[in-house]
């Protein structure tokens, strides 16, 4: 395995025995983003036991209450081992608080790692690992509530297909719209929209919209929305046992323990991001950590997915956040490791499909995106993003906007990242000509990271296709090579 398909994907067995690749690697100008490649190797009947056990709460697994979450964020047994259709990304099954401290010492250690192999180095963690996913699901339907609410209102006012960051809603109308629900009163309506909370502009963005729910315990008792389906005004934050709330608490004080750890190792942490269900939750989490740590650089990134039909509208309200607040905007875009999964669980379960239609829609997605972010890059040189990508045609567009917008490499702005064992030719090219570019770079012990590499074998028809790209590659090379007669070393 270590000369084969192991030495392919994993660096080595443990923090010591990787060093020789991460220094090999970094004499060529590519960096490592250190991630322990160890996964508990369930079977598909137990990982969905554990995942309904920890995605349902206390008052629903007793009956003293039936679950109001739409459809989309309730846990669905057939789609519970979150491993099926997932090839890249590792994924982790909650099985107790001392479980989830085991996988913060886990990320600390890579942290410290990292800090200690490079001045400009990243880490990568997980939030599933980190705490009970039944917080992150009840979270995820509140905010996407509370979002199409705002939505909701919007069309009311005649405002419906803009994009989500360029519309405002009128306060006065928007006020008699919510009085006239049975929400609250017009005076206790009119306190929610102050001058000091928006302004003198008479208007309500979706970003002043989200604010409302960081003053949830004053407003609790207002939060309500209406059912899409019954038109009954329904509580829009659930209820919590103790222990749910100390859930809750430890798995924030586990994120706050990294962040610091970060800071104080001088690491950047990249927080990866995961299935629809959960990622409303996990962006907000990822946004109240970079307002708190970004202050003088991004500190902490967040990752967006690219083949969501939603991913422009995510980008430009969270850059438009960052401008607003003062904090620095950092972000990782990928294209996502989850679309198989996503679609089938959507057509089941029967929501509507989160994932664009195509590849091209999907590409096309992702270059809007990246090309939003860059002419931020362009005004504002503490903003940054790494481009996660195996796709030639986007870098070279990345490489094009840049040089049209005059960022250049040494700025380190823009990062470039890929996989170890993937698409060398990418990445050390781009190391050689002074762009700073990383490696995720797995490793741990050889038994105990096979289910992450039984994954990786089914990329196998990517891998050759990759494979037979660098073969041409190297026969261009020797040709040239052969006809410039600089093939062999020739003594003075």
């Amino acid at each position: 395995m270590k000369m084969t398909f192991y030495g392919q994907f994993v660096a080595g067995e443990d923090q010591q025995s990787i060093r020789p690749l991460i220094q090999h690697n970094k004499a060529f100008g590519v960096g490592s983003i250190l991630d322990y490649g160890v996964e508990e190797d369930l079977s598909p009947q137990e990982a969905q036991q554990k995942e309904m056990e920890s995605c349902t709460s206390a008052a629903e697994r007793d009956g003293s209450d039936t679950s109001k979450r739409e459809k989309q964020y309730q846990p669905q047994r057939g789609f519970g081992d979150r491993r099926d259709g997932v090839i890249s990304a590792r994924t982790y099954f909650y099985a107790s608080e001392a479980k989830c401290d085991s996988h913060m010492e886990t990320f600390l250690r890579c942290i410290e790692a990292s800090g200690g192999a490079s001045d400009d180095g990243f880490s990568a963690i997980k939030l599933t690992a980190l705490g009970r996913p039944q917080f992150l699901l009840q979270f995820s339907d509140v905010l996407t509530k509370w979002r199409r609410f705002f939505h909701q209102m919007a069309a009311e006012q005649g405002k419906a297909g803009l994009t989500a960051v360029d519309v405002k809603l009128e306060v006065a109308a928007l006020q008699e719209s919510v009085a006239k629900m049975g929400i609250a009163s017009k005076a206790e309506i009119e306190d929610w929209f102050t001058a000091e909370t928006l302004g003198v502009s008479g208007t309500v963005d979706l970003l002043d919209w989200s604010s409302l729910i960081d003053g949830r315990t004053q407003l609790s008792k207002h939060l309500v929305v209406p059912n899409p389906e019954t038109g009954q005004l329904e509580p829009l934050l659930s209820r919590f046992t103790e222990e749910e709330e100390l859930q809750m608490t430890r798995l924030l004080q586990r994120m706050d323990v990294l962040a610091k750890k970060a800071t104080e190792v001088g690491v950047r942490l990249l927080v990866d991001a995961e299935q629809t269900y959960f990622q409303p939750a996990i962006s907000r989490l990822t946004l109240e950590m970079q307002r708190r740590f970004n202050v003088e650089q991004p500190l902490i990134f967040n990752t967006f997915q690219c083949y969501l039909r939603d991913a422009y509208d995510n980008v430009t309200l969270d850059v438009e956040l960052a401008r607003r607040e003062g904090w620095c905007f950092g972000a990782k875009l990928v294209r996502g490791a989850y679309m198989a999964q996503e679609r089938a669980r959507a057509k089941e379960v029967g929501y509507e499909d989160p994932i664009n239609a195509t590849y091209e829609a999907t590409s096309a997605m992702y270059h809007r995106c990246l090309n939003y972010i860059l002419e931020e890059l362009k005004h504002n040189a503490k903003a940054k993003v790494m481009v996660a990508s195996h796709n030639e045609d986007t870098v070279r567009f990345t490489l094009q906007r840049m040089a049209e917008l005059g960022l250049h490499p040494a700025e380190h702005q823009v990062y470039f990242g890929q996989l170890l064992g993937m698409c060398d030719q990418i990445s050390f090219p781009l190391g050689q000509a002074g762009f700073p570019v990383y490696k995720y770079v797995p490793y741990g012990p050889v038994m105990e990271v096979l289910p992450y590499l039984s994954r990786r074998a089914l990329e196998n028809s990517g891998i050759m296709k990759g494979a037979q790209r660098e073969r041409q590659l190297l026969r261009q090379e020797l040709t040239r090579r052969l006809c410039t007669g600089s093939l062999f070393y020739r003594p003075a």
